[in-house]
């Protein structure tokens, strides 16, 4: 069973519902509320690159696994 919290003065807090006994060992992992914001964040700076190829996006499976291009 997976619960989330956040960490409050250091100490990591559990959802309402989470009900764990006194001494359970937990694995406690930071998770990334916005995965597609980040992603967005690191792209910004590619935008109208100089050496991307003009059909990129109807072609993306030839540039990105080397499958014949469609001609689209």
């Amino acid at each position: 069973m997976t619960y989330q919290g956040r960490v409050k003065n250091g100490v990591v807090v559990l959802e309402a519902d989470a009900r764990l006994p006194d001494g359970t060992l937990v694995r406690i992992e930071p998770i990334d509320e916005r995965p597609l914001m980040n992603l967005v964040r690191l792209t910004a700076d590619l935008e109208g690159a100089a050496d991307w190829p003009a059909d990129g996006a109807a072609e993306h499976d030839h540039y990105l696994y080397g499958t014949p291009k469609t001609g689209r």
